[in-house]
């Protein structure tokens, strides 16, 4: 069963051990098989939206030295690390943990002390440069989407400079920009502590968003969208943990990307039948990323999704394809 709060950052197979960090290994012998470089890639991102830059670091390294991959590969992993050393000097020099299970409340105290870094490393360099909020602003909105966007976005959280919220607000309003990019922005914005209800376009519906409300960590999502994870982990962790663990990282990042739409509040619905419908839909989006195809009368009958929710279950299954197929090229 899933931990009530949304078990998606805490798990993802075993965490990277010392056997496979560049010190403890002959890392120039290594090749990584097409399914060990997507787990790599989602402890990446794992690790830069939880803001874990030394481990994030630690982990291109040995990704830089390993051999088999496309050369573009090495290019962006290069890129990232240089970008991260320039902007998080001060994370440079700390190990990687050799274990995150710390009592909470020492895990805690971490959290705030990473943040505070960021917060201080982002104040002296406003302090050393007048147009560093300019900058960051530039590398969001006018550079290609890619993990620089990300941590530019981090780190514009930090900065006391009215005018980011005024310029983040006129972007998310005037441009075409990618479901998961807005939901970024939205989250920077509540993080620089922003009370507005703002109204912009989510692929082709006009919404509106309390800035206040927007969650900054899965677990602050309300608990009918973890209900819907639970009935897919009822179904598939113990017999299809493959699935299940993509299943996890599809969700998260499908219910940020549909945030405040009417697909979203769909899922809020105090109603079994919607909740089977969702996590059905879910089901069958990630058997067929994983399978090429899937069961649809079975998936239905496993999820109890009668012939009259049917057309439900398309639509959802629908937007979720949608969603998957448009990657991140989508502007």
């Amino acid at each position: 069963m899933v931990d009530s709060k949304w078990r998606f950052r805490n798990r993802g197979g075993a965490p990277i051990k010392e056997s496979t960090t560049p010190e403890n290994s002959h890392n120039n012998k290594i090749v990584l098989f097409p399914k060990t470089l997507d787990y790599y890639q989602i402890q990446l991102t794992v690790m830069l939206e939880n803001e874990r830059y030394s481990e994030a670091m630690e982990l291109l390294r040995f990704l830089l030295q390993c051999q088999g991959q496309e050369e573009r590969h090495y290019d962006e992993w290069r890129a990232l690390l240089e970008w991260l050393q320039a902007a998080f000097p001060q994370y440079e020099a700390m190990e990687m943990p050799a274990s995150r299970t710390a009592e909470p409340e020492q895990d805690d105290e971490e959290d705030v002390s990473e943040e505070d870094m960021a917060r201080q490393h982002a104040r002296l360099k406003l302090a050393q440069d007048d147009g560093y909020a300019e900058k960051l602003l530039r590398t969001v909105m006018e550079g290609p989407l890619s993990e620089q966007t990300m941590l530019a976005l981090e780190q514009l959280a930090f900065l006391d400079v009215a005018k980011v919220d005024e310029e983040l607000v006129r972007w998310l309003q005037t441009k075409s920009l990618h479901p998961l990019l807005q939901f970024r922005v939205l989250q920077t914005l509540r993080r620089r502590g922003m009370q507005d209800i703002i109204q912009f376009t989510r692929g082709e519906e006009e919404v509106e968003i309390d800035v206040a409300a927007v969650p900054l960590k899965p677990e602050e999502f309300p608990l009918p969208i973890v209900q819907i994870l639970e009935r897919v982990a009822d179904q598939t962790e113990v017999h299809e943990p493959t699935l299940f663990y993509f299943a996890q990282e599809l969700w998260i990042q499908y219910v940020m990307a549909v945030y405040g739409t009417r697909d979203y509040h769909s899922m809020l619905e105090e109603n079994d039948a919607m909740a089977d419908i969702w996590a059905a839909a879910l089901h069958m989006t990630v058997a067929d990323s994983l399978g090429g195809s899937h069961d649809e009368e079975n998936t239905r009958s496993m999820y109890a999704v009668t012939g009259a929710m049917r057309f439900r279950l398309e639509q959802a299954y629908r937007s979720m394809k949608q969603f998957v197929s448009a990657g991140l090229d989508s502007n």
